[in-house]
């Protein structure tokens, strides 16, 4: 396929290699077109110097940003993926934005009879470098079968879960499901410091049973010895809460966990943790 991949950071870079890889025929974007160059080179694609033009022959553009007002500038913006884009192509958002955005953006495709899928991920940074990541997607059943089979090459797991907006939906309930993880593992490892006990037995006993978790399996060894420097980030993830605080603001959710654990990070910030992986809640608890 002629396929184009609008923003090559940490997670679009590596996807956008496995769509060469696959034999697809990738155009890609960056604002700093240094790293456009680089992908290049290093995968023998082509540079588009707007979103618009790298959309212009592509029978699906992928696009993985920051926000939603990021997602409106590629997609709706004056050199904008739907200015280009040939009819009935697909778009792929695979930004963590809102669901507002979501709908907004796939009412516009609809307009000009372009598919439009909501595809957050899941997985990080290593995910994406290994093409084993989870994609929730919300859109038409149509348009999904379309694009899965392309999003596989990078994918471990593709759900569709419902209309425009719920793969976001979906996303801000992943991000609410690893605050409480990670919360309750830093504190269960900083109990265990307090008490001197050995940590590494300790995990090896309760990793096979009811307390496990991804977080505990990968992430337990860095985060008792205060190694923080990888994986996803402190600010982004408080980015993803407040997606999801705002949305349960609307639907009536209570998410007093969410909220508490939200201020935590911002205390992690204070720390200087900006940037950390989230894992490092723990370093609040053992300043």
């Amino acid at each position: 396929m002629r396929v184009a991949f609008v923003g090559l950071g940490v997670m679009g870079y590596p996807m956008a290699g496995y769509l060469v890889k696959a034999g697809h025929e990738v155009t890609v974007f960056n604002r700093t077109t240094g790293k456009a160059d680089q992908w290049c080179a290093e995968h023998g694609g082509t540079r588009a110097d707007t979103p618009g033009k790298a959309a212009a022959d592509a029978e699906i553009v992928f696009a993985c940003v920051g926000n939603d007002d990021d997602v409106r500038a590629v997609v709706l913006g004056e050199n904008g993926i739907l200015r280009s884009i040939p009819d009935g192509g697909i778009i792929v958002d695979h930004t963590t934005a809102s669901a507002v955005v979501a709908r907004e953006v796939a009412d516009a495709a609809a307009a000009k009879n372009v598919g439009f899928l909501d595809a957050p991920l899941s997985g990080g940074q290593a995910g994406a470098e290994n093409g084993q990541l989870t994609i929730m997607v919300g859109g038409s059943d149509e348009t999904f079968a379309r694009a899965a089979p392309v999003m596989d090459c990078y994918a471990k797991a593709i759900t569709l879960i419902g209309p425009a907006g719920s793969g976001q939906l979906a996303k801000m309930v992943n991000q609410i499901c690893i605050a409480g993880i990670v919360q309750g593992l830093s504190e269960g490892l900083h109990f265990a410091k307090r008490a001197n006990l050995d940590v590494s037995k300790v995990i090896e006993a309760i990793s096979k049973g009811a307390a496990q978790s991804w977080q505990m399996e990968n992430r337990w060894e860095t985060m008792i010895n205060n190694e923080f420097e990888f994986g996803f980030a402190v600010e982004w993830m408080r980015k993803d809460l407040g997606i999801a605080l705002a949305e349960a603001d609307s639907n009536g959710a209570n998410l007093e966990m969410t909220k508490l654990v939200d201020r935590f990070y911002a205390e992690v910030q204070e720390l200087g943790g900006r940037r950390w992986d989230t894992s490092s809640l723990i370093a609040r608890l053992e300043k």
